[in-house]
């Protein structure tokens, strides 16, 4: 459908992050799922995004099973939602500083409390809600960089997360700027996150979506994608 998935593990993406905030520079993550590609082939500028981040993980179960399908497996799903406390953890180890970006208003702070309980040695760089309104752009731009910031977690939700992290994410300064989703609001406990075994058996979006029905509109695009997948229609609509 366009969009470059690379072939990573977690630990391997650990490692990658690790090497980008080394060298310095900025590197953009994108947390794939069949929702981003759907989006994506219809969105000529999510698209175009996308092909331009340095690593597209492989985040939602079903471009796992679609890999497979095509025979190029990938080698396993890596969330954005496992990342986040993973890389937190790591930030603690490494004195990597750390921005929680975006979410509801308390949620980032929230976030940034529980994950310091858990790691007393990580730095928060800082903690704000904004929004991907040009009109903020700026000032969370400086914002971000004035805190020195090494990695910048961003939770608009797909695509404007990873819009804004394509347009202004080498101006904050920060080496390496992942969108997050939902993220935030699991570790806060805004949302309840699937249990394990659910996760095991890929039935997480079920489990999303029978706590949050509303979202049934959103979902439409798992059979779609599926079918596009079984049919081998994967070319851009435009």
């Amino acid at each position: 459908m366009g969009v470059p998935i690379h072939r990573v593990t977690v630990a391997s993406t650990v490692d990658l992050i690790a090497r980008w905030i080394d060298q310095g520079g900025a590197h953009q993550i994108a947390t794939v799922n069949p929702e981003f590609l759907m989006k994506a082939r219809r969105n000529r500028r999510f698209r175009a995004a996308l092909q331009r981040v340095d690593l597209c993980i492989p985040d939602g179960i079903g471009v796992l099973w679609a890999s497979k399908l095509r025979g190029c497996p990938l080698p396993e799903r890596v969330t954005g939602s496992d990342l986040v406390p993973r890389l937190s953890e790591e930030a603690a180890h490494r004195g990597w500083r750390v921005f929680y970006l975006g979410a509801a208003p308390g949620v980032a702070e929230r976030t940034a409390e529980i994950l310091q309980s858990r790691h007393p040695d990580l730095q928060v760089a800082g903690c704000y809600a904004g929004s991907p309104d040009p009109a903020e752009a700026d000032a969370i731009v400086a914002r971000v960089r004035a805190a020195n910031a090494d990695l910048l977690f961003v939770a608009y939700g797909a695509p404007k997360q990873d819009l804004w992290l394509d347009a202004h994410l080498a101006a904050t300064g920060a080496a390496v700027g992942m969108g997050v989703g939902g993220s935030f609001d699991f570790i806060a406990g805004v949302t309840q996150r699937a249990p394990q075994w659910v996760q095991r058996l890929g039935l997480e979006w079920l489990h999303r979506l029978v706590r949050e029905p509303w979202r049934w509109r959103r979902q439409l695009s798992l059979p779609q994608f599926a079918l596009l997948v079984l049919l081998g229609m994967d070319e851009p609509k435009h």
